[in-house]
Order: C-alpha cells, then structure tokens, then sequence
C-alpha cells in the first residue's frame, strides 16, 4: 500500500512539473487598458517591458495614465509602428476654451528617462498670457522674438480658435512697447520644458503636425503632447526573445535585460543554453524537494508496519 501511494505521489509531482515547465507557457506581459494595447517596451507590471520607462504607466478605471515629473498625464495613443504616443494635459488649452492660472507643465521627465522620451520636433508649444519680464523675451532682447511656427502651427491660426471670443488678443507687437503677444509659440527644443511659473505665463497648448495629412485651420489641429520614445538598441534582444515564444522584460534587481519564458528567465532567448542551463538547476532543486518527501512518507510506513 505504501508503494502504491508513493508511486502514485511520483507520477503527479512528474506531471505537474512536465505541465509548469513545458515549452510554450511563456508568461505574457502583453496586456490592455480600455481600448488601448500595453505592449514593449511599456508594461503595466514590474518586470516587464523595457527598463527605461519602468514605473511609467498606470491603469486606473481602465484609463491608461502616464506619471512623469511634471504630472499625469491621460494616454490618448500609443503608435507602435511610430514609436510614439499621444498625451492629453487636463490643464492644457485647446481651441475651444483657453485654461489660465499657472497650473500646467507642459512636458518635463526625470533626467535619466530623457534619452528615452522627448516630445516630436513637429509639436507645438503655444505659450499664453506670457509677462514681459518672461525668460522667453529677456534672451531676445528688442524687437526678436522667440515666437515662430512649428510645421505650419502657430499663434496666429491660433487666434481664430473660438476660445479666444471673449478675448482681445494682441498679435504680434513689439515686446518692450505693449507688451508680448498673448500667444508664443515655439518647439520643444527651444524651452526643452514648460514651467509655467518660471517663465511667466499664464497657460499654454500644445498640437502636433499630422503630416502628410492637410487640415483646415486650427479647429482640426490634433491637440495633445506627441512624444517619441526609443529603446536604444534594444529591439534585436527583444526580437530574439520573442521568435522564441518569450516576453521582452528586465531584472528587477540587476536592471539586466531578460527574456520571460515562463517559469524561467534567459539573458538572450527561449532556446539558448543559459536557458537550459537553469532549468536544471530548477530540475535539481524539485526533484530534491520530491526525494525530501518520498523519504518522509517510506519512514513513516515503515513506522506503522
């Protein structure tokens, strides 16, 4: 009766191994916010997706929300083919209404995630309500401005938004005599961030270029952040990983570059030796863990013999 249980016990600890480590039960960071697909090099779970842009994304009441320095921001878009993704800035103005007080950042990441998102060099940033005494026009000093279009966008398609009914705005005049237009605008590049505060303006918007794509005024600008992100390099280990039925993640701890392949990792792809190498290892371990538990249970029969 003993053997018979002790065989029986054998064959299901067998079973259940073949079945957790059998080729093809690859754990999948592939996953969905609403109607969004979260893919690499993004990922909602530690571990997965690509290093650079780990503790990144959130999804919260199936709404895809991105958490840099400057504030959270709604994902409208993600273009894979692109490398790109759209982000909505509750605090940002759009043609129809015009948000004042200070409460935008435009675009701003922690240092070391920088190489790896900027927004487009087509994107807009149209500065409003600037002072005089704005950062912006105290490096052009006279009659220059900083104030150009940016692929075709600018302040004054800008003014015939409805937004700016209620409004007067000056357009164009001199910067020391009546004060800076009510809209600047320029590319990223220029400010490299919007600090609403530090350069002295009461708001801003941002639109993207939608080239080759000709729109008709700026009702039907596409208005958000446009970033481009980029992985260095990285896309012949993620390709690798994957051929092989794995998942593109990284050690947690290490910070190494890992390909996911179900109840193991590899430090290149599904079918190479590392792999192999520790799934013996995990083999070892078990198959101890089984002699551990085969000699409890024959002690014990032979007690009760």
């Amino acid at each position: 009766m003993a053997f018979f249980i002790l065989a029986t016990l054998f064959i299901s600890l067998h079973a259940s191994f073949q079945i957790v480590h059998s080729f093809g039960n690859a754990t999948t960071c592939r996953s969905f916010c609403g109607n969004l697909t979260v893919n690499y090099p993004f990922a909602l779970r530690s571990g997965c997706g690509h290093q650079g842009f780990r503790d990144l994304l959130f999804c919260i009441n199936d709404v895809l929300m991105l958490h840099i320095t400057s504030g959270s921001y709604r994902v409208l878009e993600i273009d894979y083919a692109y490398d790109s993704l759209v982000l909505h800035d509750p605090h940002m103005s759009t043609c129809d209404s015009l948000i004042f007080g200070r409460r935008g950042n435009g675009f701003v990441v922690e240092p070391w995630r920088a190489p790896y998102l900027n927004p487009t060099p087509d994107n807009v940033f149209m500065l409003l309500g600037c002072s005089a005494r704005s950062p912006l026009f105290q490096v052009f000093p006279g009659k220059n401005s900083p104030c150009r279009n940016v692929s075709g966008l600018g302040c004054e398609e800008y003014y015939g938004c409805p937004a700016w009914d209620v409004i007067d705005p000056r357009q164009g005049r001199p910067v020391y005599r009546s004060g800076p237009p009510d809209c600047c605008a320029m590319p990223y590049e220029t400010i490299k961030s919007v600090n609403l505060s530090r350069l002295d303006c009461q708001g801003y918007s941002s639109a993207y270029s939608l080239a080759p794509l000709k729109v008709s005024g700026p009702g039907q600008w596409a208005y958000g952040i446009q970033v481009k992100y980029s992985v260095h390099g990285n896309e012949s280990f993620c390709r690798a990983c994957e051929a092989t039925g794995g998942s593109c993640g990284y050690d947690v701890d290490g910070k190494n570059d890992l390909c996911m392949c179900g109840s193991w990792n590899s430090t290149s792809n599904c079918d190479s030796v590392h792999s192999n190498a520790f799934n013996t290892r995990k083999w070892t371990s078990e198959m101890g863990l089984v002699g551990f538990i085969i000699s409890t249970l024959v002690w014990m029969s032979l007690i009760t013999l």
